[in-house]
């Protein structure tokens, strides 16, 4: 199937994690809509799993065509729950977490992988976490110009606690296919955590050298993993 057929076959809908918003989506969204997709980018609230399910689902329902379904860190586990809708054809993991019915974020990283580097996010406060500014760029988006690092750190938003702990009820990955996108460089989510949950999902992998706002430095490899799930989902 041709690219243009496959880009008037599928919609693409984008889920962002945690700390940040829909723009980080901006790049890639730039080419998908480029080489024809329909698009549509979530602004999920991070305040619970149960609402960022129901923003995506929203969004899922807008669609035009049957969705491929890209989550980015937390998203991973927002696209695992509302994946079971059945508008959605293929899952698409970037730098994710890949929870099984009866996870959460919160039991997935409750024991630390050993040797990897902490990641820098504070007590809650008021219910939510954040990442401290001071150390935000060296632990998400070490490869993302200093400028925009300074930005994404000032206008992070907070990750509600019920975000962290909200449990799965059914992964959609046992279901549908999915892609997995490594970034080798993660301080966020340590990469042998990445390839241990692409590997439980029966993923189709790929790896690149890139921090966890991967697809902020590295915008083409992500749209080109979303094309090949896109292509591979409506075989």
């Amino acid at each position: 199937m041709s690219a243009a057929l496959t880009a008037a076959a599928v919609s693409v809908v984008l889920v962002h994690g945690a700390f940040v918003d829909g723009s980080g989506w901006k790049a890639v969204h730039e080419k998908l809509t480029k080489d024809g997709y329909d698009v549509t980018v979530v602004q999920n609230p991070t305040t619970s799993l149960a609402d960022d399910v129901a923003a995506t689902k929203r969004a899922i329902a807008s669609a035009k065509n049957p969705v491929v379904l890209v989550g980015h860190s937390y998203g991973g586990a927002i696209i695992s729950e509302a994946g079971n809708d059945s508008k959605v054809v293929g899952l698409v993991y970037i730098a994710a977490f890949v929870p099984d019915k009866g996870e959460s974020v919160a039991s997935l990283t409750k024991d630390p992988v050993p040797g990897a580097p902490p990641a820098p996010i504070l007590p809650p406060q008021d219910g939510f976490l954040y990442i401290d500014k001071a150390k935000f760029r060296e632990g998400f988006c070490a490869d993302v110009d200093p400028k925009t690092a300074k930005f994404m750190a000032d206008s992070q938003s907070g990750w509600g606690l019920p975000a962290v702990g909200g449990v799965v009820s059914e992964a959609a990955w046992k279901k549908k296919p999915s892609w997995y996108l490594v970034a080798a460089e993660d301080h966020m989510i340590p990469p042998v955590a990445q390839r241990s949950m692409a590997k439980r999902g029966n993923a189709t992998v790929t790896e690149v050298k890139a921090s966890h706002a991967v697809m902020v430095s590295q915008p083409a490899a992500v749209a080109e993993i979303i094309e090949k799930a896109a292509k591979g989902a409506v075989k």
